[in-house]
């Protein structure tokens, strides 16, 4: 089966003259295709020079945006996405597709604990794992992880669902799970990044949080907002105990929350809804194109046959 390495870049010029050598060293016939998302560096002219099919952006899109950019040019049946930045050690990707090859659809290098960029980010990792651990019912051991080995097939059919930003890993794993793919995971150490980071803490602080939301909604919103409904319900039948116990009443408040136990259970009922009409959309569109791929050589053969 054919592979592609895709590597999103932006202004990562500085990395790029040491790894291109070492991916190609460890995977000579693989298509190596870089996507410079409006690199103001020289960034492109260094790939181009190293061997790597180079696909560039006007202007920056986004991290996500380079990576389905990158999923719709490549030609692999397997795709390996990994970093420009050099933390990510191409001698790994072996194992990655030595995993993939035991019937999974996609394998994921999980960071060890001292591979994290400082302190709040392996706090932040931490909890995004748990709470996706917790919505799917599988362990997670690495959800944000850029790092990953997949099929091309099952990649693809989820493209309209990633976002243009720094979120995609998180999106494409619970679509994974969601629809009963296999998703295994390799460990990895991650080097420190040559460069600037792209990140900011204090920009993308409200970008993480709505990560942890966009979990739960992604996955199984019924999971992130039955225990909400639940806590207002037990705070509005405790404080009304209270209310009538004092003063023989029911109170605003507990009218209040009770409401809005039944409104916040009623939203993540609709939600759950969506959820299943947008995988139920994906998997029409792969049974569609496993058709038309199957239909394909039976209509050639007959007209061989006629002929």
């Amino acid at each position: 089966m054919k592979l592609s390495i895709i590597l999103p870049a932006k202004n990562e010029a500085a990395s790029l003259g040491d790894l291109l050598p070492r991916i190609r060293q460890e995977l000579p016939e693989a298509e190596l295709l870089l996507i410079d998302d409006g690199s103001t560096d020289a960034t492109a002219e260094i790939a181009r020079s190293g061997g790597a099919r180079v696909v560039s952006h006007p202007y920056s899109l986004g991290n996500g945006a380079a990576v389905k950019t990158g999923a719709r040019a490549a030609k692999g049946d397997i795709l390996v996405f990994m970093d420009a930045d050099g933390q990510h050690d191409p001698a790994d990707i072996p194992r990655l597709l030595e995993t993939l090859s035991r019937g999974y659809d996609m394998v994921v290098g999980a960071r060890s604990q001292g591979s994290q960029a400082n302190w709040g980010r392996g706090l932040a990792n931490r909890l995004y794992n748990r709470l996706a651990s917790y919505m799917t019912g599988q362990l997670i051991e690495d959800l944000t992880s850029g790092f990953r080995a997949v099929r091309a097939e099952r990649f693809r059919t989820f493209l309209y669902l990633l976002p243009n930003g720094f979120s995609y890993p998180t999106t494409i794993t619970m679509a994974f799970f969601r629809a009963g793919y296999g998703v295994a995971y390799e460990p990895i150490h991650a080097a420190k990044r040559i460069g600037k980071s792209h990140i900011s803490p204090l920009k993308d602080g409200m970008r993480f949080l709505l990560i942890i939301f966009r979990v739960g909604t992604l996955y199984s919103p019924l999971k992130l907002f039955v225990p909400v409904a639940a806590l207002h319900a037990s705070v509005g039948i405790g404080y009304y105990v209270y209310t009538y116990a004092a003063q023989s009443r029911i109170s605003l408040a507990t009218l209040f929350l009770l409401t809005s136990a039944v409104m916040i259970f009623l939203i993540g009922l609709v939600s759950e809804q969506i959820t299943q009409l947008m995988y139920k959309d994906s998997a029409s569109r792969a049974a569609d194109r496993e058709r038309s791929t199957d239909q394909g050589p039976s209509t050639t053969s007959s007209e061989r046959r006629r002929a």
